[in-house]
């Protein structure tokens, strides 16, 4: 019995000292001085499962508020960082009565602040009749665009009241200007695809004054494989200049790249104030799988020093204008000169590191 004894204690010593050498760190080759690395989270490509024309902007709340086209209404996604966007939750803002002239093919809504109100601007048709799509607003006063009420302000166009989609809206020397995609012709048959960019200024965040500018029509060969320029949305590099990006060429085809315009300097009404850049920006990688790449934003990182660019792309080529686009998001570089540097289209799968926070 006593023999017994002695063996369990034995035993039991063994495993406390074991305990304890496993909870102590090893001092061979340690040094105090080095700080152990912390671990790197990362995030892939594509950030949804589905979502084109995507587009974000960042709340003085420091959310991001994010939306896509849906066809149907209209939603928000909002979020504290954006490589975490597929852990947010959709909040339905505003279903469109049937029977209107903005009822059907709601596509590529934007999310505005302008004037301390949130305004949406989105375009739609009546009866899926495609020489009839406009661009219309939405105005919310609440604090965050995902309380208060949505109310409709209605068509926003020009005097000649064209074709009419993708609607931006970017800030010059303190006056707002409104910047779609829009046919030249009046008659379908003469103008039906092809599409050029337009500026206009605006009288309020529903109303433009005067009449559009053309800035940007399918000039080059990499533009032409449709006719198209479109989804234009304005950006500034750390030096403060001011782009015109946007997207030529069809978006059913894998040739849908992105393009961009200087601003520089002047009435930006005066299409010699912009000049456009005879090579696309961004366009696909077949090598990394990555098709179509468009229809982008822009967005800062959480702590305001990167800046970052969504857009959406195919993973297979021939996916075209479906619901097989997702939106994806990777950093944006500028040159010594301060032009943009976006590289070129992230992997599927590829690890990425997030927007610096």
């Amino acid at each position: 019995m006593i023999y017994r004894l002695f063996l369990f204690l034995i035993i039991l010593n063994f495993v406390f000292a074991c305990d304890q050498t496993d909870n102590e760190p090893s001092s061979i080759g340690s040094d105090d001085n080095v700080e152990m690395p912390e671990e790197v989270n990362t995030f892939d490509n594509p950030i949804l499962s589905s979502g084109a024309d995507p587009w974000v902007i960042k709340g003085d709340d420091s959310y991001y508020y994010y939306t896509h086209t849906t066809g149907n209404n209209l939603q928000l996604w909002k979020t504290e960082r954006m490589a975490d966007l597929q852990n947010a939750n959709p909040k339905i803002i505003w279903t469109p009565p049937s029977g209107e002239e903005y009822s059907t093919q709601i596509w590529a809504p934007e999310l505005h602040y302008v004037n301390e109100a949130w305004y949406m601007y989105f375009a739609a048709t009546s009866n899926h009749s495609d020489e009839n799509r406009r661009m219309f607003v939405l105005e919310n006063t609440a604090e965050s665009p995902m309380e208060g009420e949505w109310e409709f302000k209605g068509k926003i166009a020009d005097e000649t009241n064209q074709w009419a989609i993708d609607g931006t809206v970017m800030e010059i020397d303190d006056e707002n200007y409104f910047v779609w995609s829009g046919w030249r012709a009046e008659n379908p048959e003469v103008n039906s695809g092809r599409q050029q960019l337009y500026i206009a200024r605006m009288e309020n965040p529903w109303t433009l004054e005067g009449s559009r500018v053309m800035i940007s029509e399918p000039d080059y060969a990499w533009e032409q494989n449709g006719l198209v320029n479109e989804g234009p949305v304005a950006w500034e590099n750390p030096k403060g200049d001011m782009f015109m990006f946007y997207s030529g060429s069809g978006c059913w085809t894998d040739d849908y790249k992105i393009g961009v315009l200087t601003y520089n300097g002047g009435d930006p009404l005066n299409p010699d104030s912009w000049e456009k850049h005879e090579d696309p920006v961004f366009e696909k990688s077949e090598t990394n799988s990555v098709y179509a790449p468009g229809h982008n934003s822009f967005f800062k990182s959480p702590d305001e020093s990167e800046d970052w660019i969504l857009y959406h792309a195919n993973d297979n080529s021939g996916d075209g204008c479906t619901d097989s686009r997702k939106p994806r998001i990777q950093q944006v570089h500028w040159d010594e000169n301060g032009f943009p540097d976006f590289g070129t289209p992230a992997g599927r799968n590829e690890q990425l590191t997030p927007p610096s926070s």
